[in-house]
């Protein structure tokens, strides 16, 4: 595919670490040349457990073993043991979830983590799962909540009771902790907070779910090409930080998509440009192979193919984008292609009030219209600090 060309990096782990994650997963001859001038080993491996790759790196090097110091291998083995053990523990939790929603009639569609490595990858230890992601319809969010904290989950923050009902409407998550570690769990009625402005139909992403078969129970999961652009706005919301995402498109990118649909859809959600940029991302880093059916469209999107160039380097870089900075606002704004979304974007985040304005003060439900001056003011302190 002619995309513009990778950013260099001159860093030799970040090369070696991306040729190791990349192409055909049997293809050693681009590692081993790398490994001719060995890299600093603690670095490369510090580098693959925040980009949530550890495990692919492993496979890779299970098939160069002579050329991987035995402390590397074994570092990399204990944490893909690790992995497996806590992917088993994820899957049986999920299960159970599953299990008591399915009783309630429920319907809970998981996402990302385990499935995702089961269906994608082929083994659900092959990718590093920390939660579970679940997506439940807005009308069974209050329910699937309660049943949760019935089989001993509890939320991570605490919304005040007569703010539920305005959190729902805001916001797009519930997480929660177990006795077995924080954050293991998040309920999802929206792929965002409403300030990002892509309203996604999400009774439509219900309708297209599509069967599979994880540790032997069936469920569903979001179709290929849902999955594609909830995987693009997931890794955009956090501007591609982490490689494992990338390696996930590449995994679906390897299926036969609809992409007159996905076109059509990212069209319509305003989302073009995100695609675009996901698109660019997984060629140049992990050599995800772009369909030429799309080509086209990302070459005559230059703005994209500039903030791919900007976000490639901040990735190889290390660099951390605070999601609550005026500067990342102002990033995400950028990334829309229409006017109308940046509008939109720039008006609900102003004028949508969320956990932090009530804790900074605590008023009558009579009161919450007052939220929004709490937020606007808050906006502009972080404005004039920046």
């Amino acid at each position: 595919m002619n995309l513009p060309t990778k950013s260099a990096s001159d860093n030799p782990e970040w090369k070696l670490l991306l040729a190791a994650i990349s192409g055909v997963p049997s293809d050693r001859e681009p590692v081993r040349n790398l490994l001719d001038k060995p890299p600093d080993w603690n670095s490369l491996l510090r580098l693959a457990d925040r980009h949530g790759v550890s495990s692919l790196l492993y496979q890779k090097f299970l098939k160069l073993a002579d050329a991987i110091p035995a402390a590397a291998l074994a570092w990399l083995s204990q944490g893909y043991e690790h992995n497996i053990h806590k992917s088993l523990f994820l899957t049986r939790e999920l299960v159970r979830i599953l299990d008591c929603a399915e009783g309630l009639g429920i319907t809970v569609i998981p996402y990302k983590g385990v499935v995702l490595s089961e269906i994608y990858y082929g083994d659900i230890a092959m990718r590093q799962s920390g939660d579970m992601d679940l997506l439940v319809r807005v009308r069974d969010v209050a329910r699937l909540k309660d049943a949760i904290r019935a089989l001993g989950y509890t939320e991570r923050v605490m919304i005040p009771e007569n703010a539920e009902a305005h959190y729902i409407k805001s916001g797009y998550e519930w997480t929660f902790d177990s006795a077995a570690g924080k954050n293991l769990l998040e309920i999802q009625w929206a792929l965002q907070p409403r300030f990002y402005a892509v309203d996604f139909d999400m009774e439509r992403l219900f309708e297209r779910a599509v069967g599979v078969t994880v540790a032997g129970r069936r469920m569903k999961t979001p179709s290929p090409e849902d999955l594609l652009l909830v995987l693009s706005l997931h890794a955009a919301k956090h501007v591609w930080a982490r490689l494992i995402w990338l390696c996930d498109i590449a995994q679906i990118l390897q299926r036969e998509l609809d992409w007159e649909w996905i076109r059509d859809q990212a069209k319509k959600l305003g989302i073009e440009r995100i695609l675009h940029v996901t698109l660019i991302l997984a060629n140049r880093l992990v050599d995800a192979k772009v369909p030429g059916k799309i080509e086209s469209a990302i070459q005559a999107d230059l703005a994209a193919g500039e903030f791919a160039q900007q976000i490639a380097i901040s990735i190889a870089g290390g660099v951390e984008y605070e999601e609550q900075k005026i500067s990342y606002f102002r990033l995400m704004m950028g990334l829309r292609e229409r006017k109308m979304d940046r509008m939109r974007f720039f008006m609900r985040l102003a004028f949508t009030p969320g956990p932090g304005e009530w804790e900074v003060v605590r008023l009558p439900q009579v009161f919450f219209p007052l939220y929004r001056v709490v937020r606007i003011a808050r906006l502009a302190g972080r404005f004039v600090r920046e």
